[in-house]
């Protein structure tokens, strides 16, 4: 690479660092959890995979920890904003609406992964409207692939443009060398203004951990059961609405609402219209016997799901 060029990204490096790192904050005490953004005064967003609980500790580019709350989290979305003193750190720029990322297009990556200082790394856009799995399964769609490397504790962090504008929020690792980030467009904008205000997503919850369709046919043969579509349920959570309608570990969910049942975003589209209905009849196998079992939503189900 001539040094011109070689010069210029290294001019380019040290702008991103000046505009956006002041924004970047770490998630979590000692090696940390993750990374996060100030995106307005009082207002962080990071990964909804970042927290545990209902508080966390954020450390500013300044050194500066404090002590955060929740103000809102999509753990299906794997997002969340965290409502924290700020104090002087400024917000960072969100990109123009009419720039779209495309295959090629340069970003910087941005995270202080354990608390050791900013790091700026360079990557090309290599994939648009990638999909991946969220953090109980649900299928997000519309990601970003880039090349910009990052160490362990960088998710939720920010990927910008030349300006050390916002383009996106780097949010799962692909394979060697490749990473996944949720654009910062007009969509993400409004889901994070809606978190900002405490409006976490209705979703209906059924509380139990699925395996597979080829691995549920898989373990009904090896114990001598009858061939059967649908997805096998590994554990039922305690308390749940599953539970609730007396579904037990090793059950095979053959159909929801009337439909066959071959794949977990069947499952997750029928329970996003079960969250306004209030419930929701499966059709389940257990063992060799046929049962229809009504699961019941309470209001206060809403905030995640899982199988």
């Amino acid at each position: 690479m001539p040094s011109t060029m070689l010069d210029e990204l290294q001019h380019t490096v040290e702008q991103v660092a000046t505009a956006a790192g002041p924004s970047v904050v770490r998630i979590g005490r000692g090696g940390g959890r993750g990374a996060g953004v100030v995106i307005g005064a009082g207002r962080v967003l990071t990964n909804g995979h970042n927290l545990r609980d209902s508080e966390v500790t954020v450390t500013f580019a300044d050194g500066r920890s404090v002590t955060a709350e929740v103000a809102g989290v999509d753990v299906e979305g794997d997002l969340a904003v965290l409502r924290v003193d700020t104090a002087d750190a400024p917000a960072i720029a969100w990109s123009p609406a009419e720039v779209s990322l495309g295959i090629g297009s340069p970003i910087f990556a941005l995270a202080n992964p354990a608390g050791r200082g900013l790091k700026v790394t360079f990557g090309l856009v290599s994939a648009v409207a990638q999909a991946f799995r969220g953090p109980r399964g649900r299928r997000i769609t519309g990601s970003v692939e880039h090349t910009a490397p990052l160490n362990r504790g960088s998710s939720g962090g920010p990927i910008v443009d030349a300006a050390g504008s916002l383009v996106g929020l780097n949010t799962n690792r692909v394979g060697e060398g490749f990473y996944l980030a949720i654009p910062a467009d007009a969509e993400l904008a409004s889901r994070v203004e809606a978190l900002a205000k405490g409006e976490s997503p209705n979703r209906a919850r059924l509380g139990v951990a699925l395996a597979p369709a080829h691995a549920a046919r898989r373990l009904r043969a090896a114990v001598g059961l009858p061939e059967r579509d649908g997805l096998l349920v590994r554990s039922v959570q305690e308390g749940s609405p599953a539970a609730n309608a007396g579904l037990h570990q090793g059950d095979l969910i053959a159909a929801v609402g009337g439909q066959p049942l071959t794949s977990h975003d069947q499952l997750f589209e029928a329970l996003d219209t079960a969250a306004a209905a209030g419930s929701l009849e499966l059709a389940i196998v257990r063992g060799v016997e046929e049962l229809t079992v009504p699961v019941r939503f309470a209001a206060a189900d809403g905030a995640t799901t899982e199988g």
